[in-house]
């Protein structure tokens, strides 16, 4: 670990795993400590993975200020790290809502941007609605899983606004590719590594305007590799290949059978795909 400061004076910290070509890794969550992306399936095999905890999470200071929690605010931090790590141009990956702080990083400094790697990205940045039919389409797939009735009775009640406190638990099998004690064991450490005052701020009213990131990302010269997952109720697979649309040099790659964890679901295809994206020229 190492650390260095943000603008404002808070003191964020950087992890390294691997070795070769840097690629900035920004966490999702919202605001969860970098620990749970670790080596990505096995990518700190093949480029220098530097994840960043963001403010308030993980080694990284709590902030004077929480309004900096704030997604927009924290374009400076990823600046701040690329002029410690005295980059020109870098690649950066962003899963889940990081891939918001990533797109909002890319649409502000394009110049400084050579790849992008999006894994299941939140849609909030670009203001893609995906219906609850579609997200039921994507669970009904899984309805031969043991687990499936309690966790559709409980994904029923959030859409229709009946939810109780109980259903963010049973709905976690659906935010896995598989159901197993592996993934169990990862869900429940998910809840020690995030802070939730942060990821309340983190997409706060006036963070991004989307009508102006998808303006700024449709001149985006970077290509952009977009992951997501077969089975995944964040981003559907319909719903992926309209996010793909919005930029002028983009692929989409779906793990087959895969959740909002991709490099969880099939590690050596998630790494094979994005080393061979990011090796072109």
């Amino acid at each position: 670990m190492e650390t260095f400061d943000a603008p404002d004076g808070t003191r964020l910290a950087l992890h390294r795993r691997g070795s070769g070509e840097p690629l900035i890794c920004l966490p999702g969550g919202p605001m969860q400590a970098s620990a749970y992306l670790d080596d990505l399936g096995g990518l700190s095999a093949h480029r220098l993975l530097l994840a960043l905890d963001l403010r308030g999470t993980g080694d990284s200071q709590i902030p004077a200020d929480p309004a900096t929690y704030r997604c927009d605010r924290q374009v400076a931090d990823v600046e701040a790290l690329r002029e410690h790590l005295r980059l020109d141009r870098f690649d950066v990956l962003g899963h889940s809502a990081g891939a918001t702080l990533a797109l909002l990083y890319a649409a502000r400094h394009p110049e400084r941007v050579r790849r992008l790697v999006l894994v299941n990205p939140s849609p909030r940045a670009v203001n893609l609605e995906i219906s609850d039919l579609d997200r039921r389409r994507v669970a009904e797939e899984r309805r031969g899983e043991p687990w499936f009735p309690e966790a559709f009775a409980a994904l029923e009640r959030v859409q229709t606004g009946q939810a109780t406190p109980a259903d963010g638990r049973a709905l976690a099998p659906f935010i896995y590719g598989r159901w197993d004690a592996e993934t169990q064991a990862y869900s429940a450490r998910e809840a020690g590594q995030k802070n939730r005052v942060a990821a309340a701020a983190y997409n706060a009213e006036g963070g991004f305007d989307p009508d102006d990131v998808r303006t700024r990302l449709a001149r985006l010269a970077a290509p952009v590799l977009l992951v997501t997952g077969e089975v995944d109720l964040q981003l559907p697979p319909k719903s992926a290949a309209e996010y793909v649309g919005l930029f002028p040099q983009a692929e989409l790659a779906t793990v087959p059978g895969g959740g909002h964890f991709a490099w969880l679901d099939d590690a050596e295809w998630f790494v094979q795909k994005v080393v061979g994206f990011l090796r072109r020229p």
